[in-house]
């Protein structure tokens, strides 16, 4: 298995890229995922389906309109022109702002999910021995959930990995600064190169696996000591 020059450097912008829309996803998201569990506002379903959106949004509709609103004439373009950045389409922090928005619902809902997990008792019990806010997230929310946080983080990284439809109409293909892997592979069998082709994908296949596994077996951990008292 031999990588060429563009593979590396397709490979080393993906890790990049879904380093640091991981670090981003994980900043935004847990108030996110905080507030969705903990609110009972009539807000909550509407802002839980705009979170959710991606997960049945065709990926091309997603980037159309992102493409429309940080290009010259849209009023994300207009902003960071206006701030002397340039516009976000065809660049890597374009790919970065398009794709924390696709997998948003990878990295807010099982935050959300082990947040709600915990109840109110561990946080009340906490505000009774004087526990500031900060404190109890840090001190009681943080440590209980955070096999959720984990699961987030993992997901998020692997789905930012896995992109094509978004990163290809944000991004376009433009090697070293948004030709990610499964860019390279749509151009290695456009070129007839089903040689590299196969070994890029058998990399990325093997990567979803490991990245399964360990889900699996973080769930399995998590489930035992349950299993053990009933």
């Amino acid at each position: 298995m031999s990588f060429s020059e563009a593979d590396l450097a397709a490979l080393w912008l993906t890790l990049r890229l879904a380093s640091s829309v991981t670090f981003v996803l994980l900043l935004l998201g847990t108030p996110i995922a905080w507030w969705l569990a903990r609110t009972n506002s009539w807000w909550k379903g509407p802002v839980a389906s705009v979170v959710a959106l991606p997960l049945v949004l065709p990926p091309t509709v997603l980037g159309f309109y992102l493409l429309m609103l940080m290009g010259p004439q849209g009023v994300i373009g207009q902003f960071t022109q206006s701030l002397g950045l340039g516009t976000l389409p065809f660049t890597f922090w374009g790919l970065v702002v398009a794709s924390v928005l696709y997998s948003m619902p990878f990295v807010v809902q099982p935050i959300q999910n082990a947040i709600e997990a915990l109840g109110n008792r561990p946080l009340e019990v906490a505000a009774t021995l004087r526990a500031g806010p900060w404190d109890r997230f840090f001190s009681i929310v943080l440590p209980l959930a955070r096999p959720g946080f984990i699961t987030a983080a993992v997901l998020g990284f692997a789905h930012t990995v896995g992109e094509f439809g978004v990163v290809l109409m944000i991004g376009g293909n433009i090697p070293g600064e948004t030709r990610v892997v499964s860019v390279q592979i749509y151009d290695h069998v456009e070129a007839l190169d089903y040689g590299q082709a196969h070994t890029l994908s058998l990399l990325m296949i093997a990567f979803s696996f490991l990245v399964l596994l360990g889900l699996y077996g973080l769930q399995r951990k998590q489930a035992s000591p349950m299993g053990k008292e009933h």
